[in-house]
């Protein structure tokens, strides 16, 4: 069986370093997918850079937190922070809000229907959905992501399973460990509705689900340990970490991801193991 790479970056929409990250990634590198945040501020920048770029594969990274909603706050009450007017900071926030029965699905699908709508009125055909922290992997979420997917002839939705190492286990990482496990938990039994409903999602995935890069040495590991069939990797690359740290509230190496994905040794490893890299079009 053939081994296929999807190179995703996500946040594409957010802020123009993050645009133009992906754009040198398609050009010099080894990026052929992203998710747009329909609510970022370069929303519209990422559309006309999307135009101009037919190898890139293009899907809906549905927000529910940590971003403004499209609707109006009074009509989306229980996934709006009444200290910011703004969707919840973060997956911790969220979470213990949905664990709680505080959010509630009703809010949910009407938000992500209008991201839909918003991305869907621009006429480019969505390749494949996700989500910011990886929301859509939620009980009764994924039911509703599922359903616009098959509403809208969206093919693909992301699986975020990551196996968990016991033996990679610390004390200092426990926390970290525990977030992990619970994530592939819910990622596989999303995959398994995913399947039922009749759409697709790539067989592994690699990248960052608790805040480190995926720089030069961690991408060269992936390769190099890459499976049959096909992996996504997640990236949100950019081109200034000054910038983009402060302006994202995150303190994340989004240089070092662009520089491993364009990074001419990489580009070249991919291709002396024979992998093929496409987007979720491929699947």
């Amino acid at each position: 069986m053939a081994k296929q790479l999807i190179v995703n970056a996500d946040d594409f929409g957010r802020h123009v370093f993050i645009n133009r990250a992906v754009e040198l990634g398609v050009e010099k590198g080894l990026i052929r997918s992203a998710t747009v945040m329909v609510t970022g501020a370069a929303f519209d920048d990422a559309i006309a850079l999307a135009r101009r770029t037919p190898a890139l594969g293009l899907g809906l990274h549905f927000t529910l937190v940590n971003a403004r909603p499209v609707l109006p706050p009074d009509q989306i009450p229980s996934l709006i922070d009444p200290a910011t007017n703004e969707l919840w900071p973060d997956h911790g926030v969220f979470v213990k809000r949905f664990l709680a029965g505080k959010i509630r699905i009703n809010d949910v699908a009407r938000e992500c229907q209008a991201q839909l709508d918003a991305f869907l009125s621009t006429g480019l055909v969505p390749t494949h959905a996700d989500s910011h922290q990886h929301m859509h992997v939620l009980p009764g979420i994924i039911d509703v992501v599922i359903g616009l997917c098959l509403d809208h002839g969206i093919p693909a939705v992301r699986i975020p399973a990551i196996p968990v190492s016991l033996l990679a286990t610390r004390p200092n990482n426990l926390g970290e460990q525990v977030g992990r496990m619970g994530l592939h938990v819910l990622a596989e039994r999303a995959r398994r509705k995913i399947q039922a409903a009749g759409l697709r999602a790539p067989e592994h995935f690699g990248g960052i689900v608790a805040g480190e890069a995926v720089d030069k040495k961690a991408l060269r590991r992936i390769l190099l340990n890459l499976k049959d069939g096909t992996t996504e990797i997640m990236l949100h690359p950019g081109t200034d970490n000054k910038i983009l740290i402060p302006a994202t509230a995150w303190d994340h190496d989004f240089e070092g991801e662009l520089e491993a994905v364009t990074d001419p040794d990489m580009v070249e490893l991919v291709q002396q193991l024979g992998i093929t890299v496409g987007n979720f079009t491929n699947l």
